[in-house]
């Protein structure tokens, strides 16, 4: 179950689902983690109006993201939006659809039941599990290949989506 939603029994890792899930998250302080919450907590702070113009148009969003980013090579199995309000208008913020903030893996090769190779920040998370940190400010010093490998990733997304290599070498 993740936000109230009921995910399939027979559910294997990273299988794609069926159908997009709108997964609601209160805005956390600097520092601290977003918390996850049911479609009906977030419909009670801001609203069924709002919340459901947020919950439409980020799965808008999300459906022709993934489905361009598939004719590039690229799986983006989740991601993060953010919006606020601007003279009442609602407004997407924040970055989003990058790898800081998305989940991208490579379609060749893809398979469910097994964890995919990623372009995001998977690799930098996996390092910092490795650590003897208790994830408390400040964080550990990062290694020059972690920094490297990093930023491989992320120019590889971004050249396997848009097309265009940045020539930059990390």
């Amino acid at each position: 179950m993740v936000c109230g939603h009921v995910l399939p029994r027979d559910l294997l890792e990273s299988a794609k689902l069926e159908k997009v899930l709108f997964t609601p998250s209160t805005k956390a302080e600097l520092g601290t983690h977003d918390e996850n919450i049911t479609e009906e907590e977030g419909a009670k702070l801001i609203g069924n109006e709002l919340y459901a113009k947020v919950r439409d148009v980020s799965v808008d969003i999300f459906s022709q993201a993934r489905a361009y980013a598939e004719t590039r090579g690229i799986i983006i199995a989740d991601t993060k939006f953010e919006f606020g309000l601007l003279d009442g208008n609602l407004i997407w913020i924040d970055e989003s659809l990058t790898p800081d903030s998305s989940r991208f893996w490579p379609l060749e090769g893809y398979e469910p039941g097994r964890t995919p190779p990623s372009f995001d920040k998977q690799f930098l998370r996996n390092w910092l599990l490795k650590q003897p940190w208790d994830k408390t400010p400040p964080p550990p010093a990062l290694p020059d290949d972690v920094v490297r490998g990093t930023a491989e990733r992320y120019l590889e997304a971004y050249r396997l989506i848009t097309g265009k290599d940045l020539g930059v070498k990390p």
